[in-house]
């Protein structure tokens, strides 16, 4: 719709020696801008707008631009099939209300953290574990966890810091790749979201420079990582909460070689069951990654030089008992 600016003032009283003419003579033909052809004016809607402006006793102005031009009364011009067609398209128009703002308001009430639907969700779960699906998914929308033989994909919830995991929807590539496979769960995993710190558990493959070639490269340090460990927030609270601590009995492991995820089994020596405080837990990871024990933190705790000597007094005593079952007869010896 064309702009059109329409000035309007109260007019100037009429001089001795001209005959005062009745209003309607007046405003019988009032000077409108060209641009504004496609408008009509009435006189009813002039007559109102000078009664209101000697009432007032100011000038009145009527501006109309392409950003309210439908502003105006159904009076005031007519609109053509298009205006009519946007109008009602802005009063059909339904607010989308942020789904991270709802989520942050229901989990400040309540432990869980509100479900919200996303029209790209596919449940994976029980299905045939290591099957290759026949689409492509949105990497923007999962956590990508990449492992030393592939890479796993889980659910990303909307979230402002970060860390929700939705465990439903699952998928496993080699690394790097978009061959999209069903990974193996071998155990039941949560059918809610929940946020989870993510540690890893791996070792540095070290390459030593060949000895003949004096020029290579010196020593090259690699990162392999060999299992993935999700903690559960205790209580689902977020990372800046004052209260915050992890919830050391639900961890899920995620292993790069049989390409699987699983609950851990975590044994619990602190006293107090599940009401206790569990700031004072310490986590104890041991077999490469396939032990879990919670202890106090405080009173179980050992000495790290402790820890240590201990470690190398066993290996150093297998190593020992080796050497000598080649000098003797039978396979145990008894200087111990």
């Amino acid at each position: 719709m064309r702009a059109a600016l329409l000035l309007i003032h109260t007019p100037a009283p009429p001089s001795p020696s001209q005959p005062q003419l009745p209003m309607t003579a007046k405003l019988s033909a009032p000077i409108v801008s060209p641009c504004f052809h496609q408008s009509r004016l009435t006189f009813s809607s002039l007559t109102s707008g000078l009664l209101s402006n000697r009432r007032s006793k100011s000038p009145f102005i009527v501006r109309a631009d392409e950003g309210d031009a439908d502003g105006g009364g159904p009076d005031e011009y007519d609109m053509d099939d298009e205006e009519i067609e946007e109008v009602d398209n802005k009063k059909d128009y339904d607010v989308e209300y942020d789904p991270l703002a709802a989520a942050a308001a229901v989990a400040s009430v309540s432990d869980d953290i509100a479900m919200v639907q996303s029209k790209s969700f596919v449940s994976t779960q029980g299905w045939d574990s290591e099957m290759v699906v026949d689409y492509r998914i949105n990497e923007e929308e999962f956590h990508k966890i990449s492992l030393y033989d592939c890479d796993f994909f889980i659910r990303k919830p909307p979230d402002l810091d970060n860390d929700v995991y939705d465990f439903r929807e699952m998928y496993v590539t080699p690394p790097d790749t978009d061959v999209y496979a069903i990974p193996k769960v071998l155990a039941p995993m949560p059918q809610k979201y929940i946020r989870c710190a993510k540690s890893d558990y791996g070792c540095y493959n070290v390459t030593e420079p060949p000895i003949d070639a004096p020029r290579d490269p010196l020593y090259k340090s690699e990162r392999q990582v060999w299992k993935v460990f999700l903690t559960k927030h205790y209580r689902n609270r977020r990372l800046a909460d004052p209260e915050f601590v992890l919830d050391f009995e639900e961890i899920y492991v995620i292993d790069s070689k049989t390409k699987s995820i699983t609950r851990a089994k975590v044994v619990v020596t602190v006293p107090g069951g599940g009401n206790r405080d569990r700031k004072s837990d310490l986590l104890v990871i041991r077999d490469n990654g396939n032990s879990f024990k919670i202890i106090h933190a405080v009173s179980e705790r050992d000495d790290p030089t402790t820890v240590i000597e201990r470690e190398e007094w066993a290996k150093s005593r297998q190593d020992m008992e080796k050497h000598l079952r080649k000098l003797r007869d039978f396979s145990t010896s008894n200087w111990f």
